[in-house]
């Protein structure tokens, strides 16, 4: 299970049994939302907040902070799905202590 990013106590990652389409978990405490990227001709077109079956999804701060973060680095998030699942590379964590815009 790639951590690819550590946001105030909010966890966004992949589990590595998953598949296409490109997609990331945000976890926090017990609860997780997840969000698809969707990717046209090389680009993020849009992103697509959806709970995930069988957990809580998240509470309005972190569903917030989770959908400011994809934003954000959706081009990284991009890149590290290709390096963990079709590079079969090592995806290192970041760990964000500033607050996003």
């Amino acid at each position: 299970m790639p951590k690819l990013f550590e946001y105030f106590g909010l966890i966004v990652r992949f589990y590595s049994n998953e598949h296409e389409p490109i997609h990331v978990h945000g976890v926090y405490r017990d609860r997780e939302s997840r969000a698809e990227l969707v990717i046209q001709n090389g680009k993020v077109i849009e992103l697509r907040f959806s709970p995930v079956k069988g957990r809580k999804p998240l509470d309005v701060p972190q569903d917030r902070d989770f959908r400011k973060l994809v934003a954000h680095f959706q081009d990284d998030i991009v890149r590290k799905w290709v390096d963990f699942f079709v590079l079969h590379k090592h995806v290192a964590p970041e760990i964000i202590e500033r607050r996003l815009p």
